[in-house]
């Protein structure tokens, strides 16, 4: 399928496990709450990320608008929820991974980029083993279709997924996505089969492999516990953990008074201590009171490049 094609996918959009089958070509909003066109908040070079993907240098982060998933405690809730950002091109897209490179990105990091899927594989394609000289990492709330993922294969080096519950009730409540499990399971074996094996460079930097993200909420232990039993149980130390204490109340809703508060220091050490016990050896922990203000970047469209014709 060229990416003409691909485009026309946006008139009846079934990209995402929402199918909402919007006409975002036409400019209707789709379930991730945007447009077909493409609109993107920053790209910025970010030291937040895991130590093998920010390095010294940091990650070259490029971040997408709008959000299939759509879940209420989103910290980038000005871009996944109210969608704001700027209007791009394939091609200015592209000339972006290529000035994050010129400034020293270890990779290029899309994030929540799935509502453009036809756009990202166009711009990839454009540079990805030419001009572009860095892996390409795919960072992703987990709510993926398998299907659409296959479209990234020899385009993408490293999946960064989250795993966020195995409770479909704590997905619904939160996520208004019960089959967030069962969708988040697929699209991880699909990852995994692209990217079988964790490859370095000589600097300790992640060049190909998986890494599965799960943050803890208040009050969640057990679908924690779920979770990393999960993944152990099915991938065992072929993929990466990284096990996430950064949870940032920023929603004031009464509705959901249990997500108000902070991770609580033993609420996290019984988490990591649970994963330790089951045999997990390639995992990333967090140290230290991390949710703080320095993981929620200003989107305002630093570091895009556009051309006078966007």
């Amino acid at each position: 399928m060229d990416s003409q094609e691909q485009l026309k996918e946006l008139a009846r959009c079934r990209l995402c496990p929402r199918e909402c089958g919007a006409d975002r070509l036409g400019g209707q909003k789709g379930a991730c709450g945007v447009p077909g066109r493409l609109l993107l908040a920053r790209a910025s070079l970010h030291h937040w990320e895991e130590p093998c993907l920010s390095g010294s240098r940091g990650s070259g982060t490029v971040f997408f608008s709008g959000c299939g998933l759509g879940c209420v405690y989103c910290q980038n809730r000005a871009i996944s929820l109210e969608a704001q950002g700027v209007g791009m091109s394939v091609a200015d897209l592209a000339d972006t991974f290529l000035s994050l490179q010129e400034q020293g990105a270890h990779n290029i990091n899309l994030v929540t980029a799935t509502q453009y899927l036809p756009q990202v594989v166009a711009a990839l394609a454009r540079v990805k083993g030419n001009a572009l000289r860095i892996p390409v990492v795919y960072n992703t709330g987990g709510y993926e279709k398998a299907e659409s993922l296959r479209r990234l294969e020899g385009l993408v080096d490293i999946y960064l997924p989250d795993f966020k519950y195995m409770d479909p009730e704590r997905a619904r409540r939160y996520s208004n996505a019960p089959d967030y499990p069962k969708a988040a399971k697929e699209a991880l074996r699909e990852m995994v089969r692209q990217a079988p094996e964790a490859k370095w460079d000589e600097d300790g930097m992640m060049r190909s492999g998986v890494i599965v993200r799960h943050l803890l909420l208040p009050g969640g232990r057990e679908d924690s516990m779920a979770v990393v039993r999960y993944l152990f149980e099915t991938y065992g130390n072929r993929i990466y953990m990284s096990l996430m204490n950064q949870y940032t109340p920023v929603l004031k809703d009464p509705a959901y008074p249990e997500l108000g508060r902070k991770i609580r220091r033993r609420e996290y050490e019984r988490i990591v201590e649970y994963a330790l016990r089951l045999g997990v050896e390639n995992a990333y922990i967090q140290e230290g009171g991390t949710a703080r203000e320095s993981f929620i970047p200003a989107f305002d469209g630093r570091g895009l490049v556009r051309s006078k014709k966007t």
